[in-house]
Parts: structure tokens; sequence; C-alpha cells
């Protein structure tokens, strides 16, 4: 490859791509939250902007298993590359395997990448390299990675997931009954899904949506799904939608629909808003009043800018929602004060890995060793802001037995006061789809293409 060539301007879409997948690593950065502040930056719309989140979102998502493709095309470790060469050559590596670009585009604007990030140095290991990758497809690769290798590892970088996740979910389905699943759940994860929606009650319609070209949701009555950027929606854009899962919002409906007492509601962990809008608008309808609580001020304020329709003269001073910056596990009001609370507590995502690939490759298993004690102390916090008779909502975007029904059957241990409440039957829509697990209701991405939401509700006596 001559000079002149390797002098070329990088592509737009090309180094957005690459400056995200930088962010992701060095900053932890959110891999859609950067991605946009990027094509923002280099002002890339249409089939550009399409092209650069395929290409983050591809290589984020596979990342483990083009680590091991790159390892033996290389023949060294990963470690042993400079990190902005590693991501280089990642997605080079989607480019080649997993993209329709023919492999000399691939290989040439990757190095043009190369020399105009990192330097002309790294070029010549940049191309290199890439030629290696493009001289099988992504099955004969794999065929080589797998060699040697136990079912279970072998099974991981086929499906492009850490074993401990394969082992994780695999045991939750075993748990269902369901092990015959797991690879189509694997391979769900691996579907970027389409934006989905939800309308804020009483200040938009999904008929709105709909008119402008969203189709319905499949689930929630308050749900529309999108192709495009959801600002391009007026609605979305002036407040009245937002970008939400279906899971998402069945959780939230089903507490709403619950009998509970009169009296507040309480979103004990609110950011970043998506559920405490669609509770607010409920709530509001049912002449209760939310308080949404986050621990976080940047989280906050995202909480507030959701709620922002309902917080305005329009709304009734008696139900317009409150936003307070308060820790959950140290509540900032007094016990046995809210009808209905929902503690939709922090997890590991392992529900929402098609939304976020990245964070299948930034998750470990010892997260869990600092997530499930904070689990169960917002899970024991919650009760105690529940009014006689009042219903907590216990929610979680992951499947993992840990964080989901062990936590519930150790809460029911801890607090005699505490029955379980049948969630299917306040969800309708769902029936005959198998969401239901015990009391419980646990969904799935292959199944029902949703966020793997968990959600439990328990009754105080």
């Amino acid at each position: 490859m001559s000079p002149d060539r390797r002098r070329r301007r990088p592509d737009p879409a090309r180094r957005a791509a690459f400056d995200t997948l930088r962010a992701v690593h060095a900053d932890d950065a959110y891999a859609n939250l950067a991605l946009a502040q990027q094509l923002g930056r280099h002002r890339l719309t249409g089939r550009d902007a399409a092209f650069a989140t395929e290409l983050l979102a591809g290589t984020c998502r596979a990342e483990g298993t083009y680590d091991a493709v790159i390892t033996a095309a290389a023949g060294r470790p990963t470690g042993s590359l400079q990190p902005a060469v590693l991501d280089l050559l990642r997605l080079g590596t989607h480019q080649l395997l997993a993209m329709r670009v023919p492999s000399h585009a691939a290989v040439a604007a990757t190095v043009d990448l190369a020399a105009g990030t990192v330097g002309p140095r790294v070029t010549g290991l940049v191309n290199a390299v890439l030629r290696k990758v493009a001289a099988r497809d992504l099955d004969g690769w794999l065929d080589v990675v797998t060699t040697g290798l136990d079912p279970a590892d072998a099974r991981a970088l086929r499906t492009a997931h850490p074993r401990w996740i394969v082992e994780a979910l695999g045991d939750r389905l075993t748990g269902q009954g369901r092990t015959d699943e797991l690879d189509a759940l694997l391979a769900a994860d691996n579907v970027a899904p389409r934006v989905a929606l939800a309308v804020r009650p009483g200040l938009a319609e999904v008929a709105e949506l709909t008119a402008a070209g969203a189709s319905p949701g499949r689930w929630s009555p308050y749900a529309a799904g999108w192709d495009g950027r959801p600002d391009d929606l007026a609605a979305v854009r002036e407040g009245r939608a937002g970008v939400q899962d279906e899971g998402s919002q069945l959780a939230a409906l089903a507490l709403a629909r619950v009998d509970a007492p009169a009296g507040p509601w309480l979103d004990a962990c609110a950011g970043p808003g998506g559920k405490s809008a669609l509770l607010a608008g409920l709530s509001a309808g049912a002449d209760e009043r939310l308080v949404a609580a986050e621990i976080s001020p940047h989280r906050a304020a995202l909480v507030a800018r959701a709620l922002a329709g309902y917080r305005t003269d329009t709304t009734r001073a008696a139900v317009r929602p409150a936003v307070l910056i308060a820790d959950g596990t140290a509540p900032a009001w007094r016990p046995r004060s809210f009808a209905r609370v929902l503690a939709d507590v922090p997890c590991t995502g392992l529900g929402a890995l098609r939304r976020r690939p990245e964070s299948r490759w930034r998750r470990r298993p010892d997260d869990l060793e600092t997530l499930v004690p904070l689990q169960h102390a917002l899970f024991d916090a919650a009760v105690e802001a529940l009014a006689p008779g009042g219903v907590l909502a216990y929610v979680t975007c992951s499947p993992h037995r840990a964080e989901t029904v062990e936590v519930v059957a150790a809460g029911l241990t801890r607090h005699s006061d505490l029955t379980a409440i049948e969630v299917a039957p306040l969800l309708p829509e769902l029936d005959g789809t198998r969401a239901e697990d015990g009391d419980q209701l646990q969904l799935w991405p292959h199944r029902h293409g949703t966020d793997a939401m968990f959600v439990a509700l328990l009754r105080r006596a």
C-alpha cells in the first residue's frame, strides 16, 4: 500500500465509531450516548450515521470473539497491542467478518483510520493483521478459535458472550424448565432491537406516533416502535414521549394496575426516569402523586427532564410529581408513607445486552458481590416505605437468579408481613407467551422481543 494511500483522510463514519469505541474502553462511556455525541460532532445523518452505528454496536457486541480472531491472526495476545491499535483491529475485523464491506475496502479504510488517529507507524501492523483476518470468513475463524475448547467455552465464543453469562442465563432457563431455549436467547441478544417508545399518559397518544410513521407496540398500550432517530418525532422532542423498552413499560403497568390503598406512589431508584414518566401519568390519572427518588444528582436531573411535562402549572398541584436526590437505602421519607413503591434496583443489566452490547464484556461475575447486597438493602428499605396494604414492585433488568428470585425469596423470609401477588393476571396482553414464573414475571428477548425484565409484586399486610 502506497504512502499516498495511507495519508488519505479517515472516513467520518469510521472515525466516529473509533472515537466512540476509545471512549467506551478508556473512559467507561456508554456506547449509545457517546456515539450520539460523535454523530453530532461529525454531522453524520442517514446512511453514514447508520453505518457508524452498526460498526460500533457490532464491534462491541462481538468484541470477545473478535479478540480471539485477532490473537490467532496476529500470532500474539491482544494484551501486547496498544489499546487504540486493538480497537482499530476490532473495527476492521467486524467489517471483514460481519458487514457487507468488500475486503479491500475494509482493510484500506481501517489503515487510513490508523494513520489519521494513532499515526503512520502502526499502519503496517494493522494492514498485515487485517489481511490475515480477511483470509477466512466468520465461520472459518470460529472453527479455528474454538478448536480444542470445551463445549461451554466454544459456545461462548460462537455466540459472542462471556462464559459466565452463558452459564447464568442457562441456569435461569433451566430453573424454568426451558433449557432448550438457551441458543435462541443468546442469538436474540445479538440482534439490535428497534427503537421502542412510550407516550406519556395524558400528554400524548400512540396514534400521534403512528400517524408519523411509527408502529403500535406489541404489548404495552403506551408503546410504539420506530426505525429512525427518536428526536425526529415532535412528541419526543417536546417530552411527551420517550425511549423506553416495552418490558420496562409492562413493569410499571403491573404496579399501576394492582389493587392498592389510596396514597402517594414512590419510585425509589428513579434514574434515568423512563418508568417515573410512565408512573407519573398513571398516578395522576388515579388522582395520586408520584415521588421519584434518585441518589445521583446527574441522573436526578434526567428524571426531572423526563417528568417536565407533568411538573407545570397545567398539572394539578396535588398530583404534580416531585423529584428528590435521595438514597433509597437511607430514606428521606417517613416509614409506611406510600401505597405503591417501585424498586427498579441497580443490577448487572444482563437483560439488556442487545441494547447495551458493550456491557457483556464490561461486567464481571464479582460485580454481583457489590450489587446483590445493595439489592437486598433497597428491597428492605422499599418494604419499610409501604403503607399497610401497600404494594412493592421489585424489578430488575437482569434474569440472573442472584438478582431476582433469590432476592425476593430472602425478602419474604425477612419480612413476614409480605405476601406475593401473581403478576401475570395484571398483564393480560401477555397471555399465552409463557412470561409467568410462578407468582413472578420473567420476560425474555427471544420470546417477547423485550429486555429480560423481572417483576415481582409483594403486598404488605
